[in-house]
């Protein structure tokens, strides 16, 4: 059995599973690749030492709304150490998420620049950056452990998940299917603004709600397939189904 598949499921909160997560070295062509890029760098970011490890999820233990992408970026989060940080793709989804105001500050540069999500975590199916931005099957089947537990130790209160682009929609079914949700067949394709919700895993749990939204990437933001205003709209009306106080 692999690391994930030990380790994962006896974390008994998220504290140690994001710690259990941190040491994960299950995928030897991620191993390498984050530690490459950490040893090459960027000329700008030269003078960092980098994380260079997997990146876990961050957010409050609470969470209502749960973001899930697709891998850190190799310059971005495996620099820094958290989720959407230090990259365009952060830049773009920390100042939609305080623009609704579930965020305490309109940027993510670094693990200490002060950033809280209210009522939000972020997450990944994949925890370690891949070439090209590029996880493969079986890496995602390897770290999907992870994703489980997170989404189980999550269940008291979440009540949305967004699905940041098609590979966090189609990692994300079979991660809620594996949590006890009745996914419906064919599974349903991915699409901005598509909402699918899934009963409730246990006769004392509740309804979820799964949204898709393209992902952020410069791709999609500079070009404007994704607008400043679909993603907060969208992240506006999955934080209210949340129960969030969204504005």
């Amino acid at each position: 059995m692999s690391y994930p598949g030990r380790q994962a499921p006896a974390a008994p909160d998220l504290h140690s599973l994001d710690t259990a997560l941190t040491a994960c070295r299950a995928c030897p062509r991620l191993v390498a690749w984050r530690q490459e890029a950490a040893h090459v760098k960027r000329p700008a970011f030269r003078d960092w030492e980098y994380w260079a490890r997997p990146v876990p999820g961050y957010g409050p233990a609470d969470a209502r709304m749960l973001l899930v992408g697709l891998a850190p970026a190799a310059h971005g989060g495996n620099r820094t150490g958290r989720m959407f940080t230090g990259d365009r793709s952060g830049d773009a989804l920390v100042a939609a998420l305080h623009d609704v105001g579930l965020a305490s500050q309109p940027t993510s540069t670094h693990r200490d620049d002060g950033l809280e999500l209210h009522g939000v975590r972020f997450t990944s199916p994949v925890h370690c950056a891949p070439p090209a931005h590029k996880p493969t099957p079986a890496e995602r089947e390897t770290c999907r452990p992870w994703l489980v537990r997170e989404l189980e130790l999550l269940r008291p209160t979440v009540r949305t998940v967004v699905a940041l682009g098609a590979f966090g929609w189609q990692a994300v079914l079979p991660v809620l299917a594996a949590g006890g949700r009745q996914v419906p067949r064919p599974r349903p394709a991915f699409a901005h603004g598509a909402r699918v919700e899934l009963p409730p895993a246990g006769p004392d749990g509740a309804p979820l709600a799964l949204y898709g939204c393209y992902h952020v990437t410069p791709r999609n933001t500079f070009t404007g397939r994704l607008s400043p205003a679909m993603l907060r709209d969208l992240l506006r009306t999955a934080a209210r189904e949340a129960g969030l106080p969204a504005r």
